[in-house]
This record gives C-alpha cells, sequence and structure tokens, in this order.
C-alpha cells in the first residue's frame, strides 16, 4: 500500500533519476545540445500542457479527460488500517517503481543519441503532470480528512479504477 500522494510525487524522482542517467550519456557521444529559443518554447509549452491535463485528470470526473476525481470520491475506507498501512516513511520507498526508470530512461537514451540531445527531456514531462497531480491530492486528502491509498487488500477487493482511504488519525505519517 502506498499513498497517492506519494506515488505522484515519487514520479517527479524516477523520471529525474532517468534523465541523470541518461543525460551524461548522450552529451558525453553527442555533444551539448545548442540551445535555441525554438526548442526551449516548445519544452516549455510541452510541460505546461502536461501541467493543464494533470489538473484536468484530477480535478474533472470525465472519462475523456482521465476523470480520477470520481475515482477518488469512490474511494473505500480501509476495513483494518492498523494491520495493512505501511510503517512510517515506508510508502515513500515502496511508492519508487525502478521499473519506471528503466521504461523513462531506455528511449531517452535511444533517441537521446539516434535523433537529438534534447530528446532526452521527453522524461521532465511527466514532472508537470505529477507535480499538479500531487499537491492537488495533497489539498484534496486535507480538505476531506481522509489518506488516499493505492493498492490491493486481499480481505478488501475493489473495483477498476478503486482507491481505499483511511483516517489521518489512524496512521502515522509516511
Amino acid at each position: 500500500m502506498v499513498r497517492y500522494v506519494h506515488h505522484q510525487l515519487i514520479t517527479v524522482v524516477e523520471a529525474g533519476v532517468a534523465v541523470a542517467v541518461t543525460a551524461p550519456v548522450v552529451f558525453g557521444v553527442r555533444g551539448l545540445p545548442q540551445v535555441d529559443s525554438a526548442t526551449v518554447a516548445l519544452l516549455l509549452s510541452f510541460a505546461g500542457a502536461s501541467a493543464l491535463f494533470g489538473l484536468l485528470a484530477v480535478s474533472t470526473r470525465l472519462d475523456w479527460l482521465g476523470g480520477e476525481k470520481r475515482d477518488f470520491e469512490s474511494a473505500v475506507a480501509l476495513a483494518d488500517p492498523e494491520a495493512i498501512l505501511p510503517v512510517p516513511r515506508e510508502s515513500l520507498r515502496r511508492s519508487f517503481d525502478g521499473g519506471f526508470v528503466v521504461i523513462v530512461g531506455l528511449p531517452s537514451l535511444v533517441f537521446g543519441l539516434l535523433w537529438a540531445p534534447w530528446a532526452i527531456g521527453w522524461a521532465v514531462l511527466f514532472v508537470p503532470e505529477r507535480i499538479v497531480k500531487g499537491v492537488y491530492m495533497s489539498l484534496w486528502e486535507r480538505r476531506h480528512g481522509v489518506l488516499l491509498w493505492r493498492g490491493r487488500v486481499e480481505e478488501q477487493p475493489l473495483g477498476k479504477g478503486q482507491f481505499l482511504y483511511s483516517s489521518p488519525r489512524n496512521t502515522t505519517p509516511g
């Protein structure tokens, strides 16, 4: 079980690790890319669009925009939070997924070497969306007085797209 907020925000770290691993290789082989205003403007516009779509995904109930808000509002209370929830700080550790780093890092490396060094920047496009989702969900949790959890509990099967929630008073931070 991991907190939804931790899952969103740790993706920022995962994307950063992917860029940190691929950038030295790509820049060592291809050299530093030339900075031109058109490329920077394009990357910034993609980052803005990523943030906008992240906000729309968590703040609307529309399926075609992601509609995650409906999933949050239909969350089911954990039956036995003390027995299921991780110890403090464990949720952050469990949120880090090395597989995602590989999934993001390999295409960054390949496209950076074969196409253009700027191609490693596509991994950073995950960052604005995940930051917006993490901040929005942190505020949502505070407003509703619950902590939202992702994961499976064998004793408590869920429907598709459902989350679990617990009271902050029943858990320790982390």
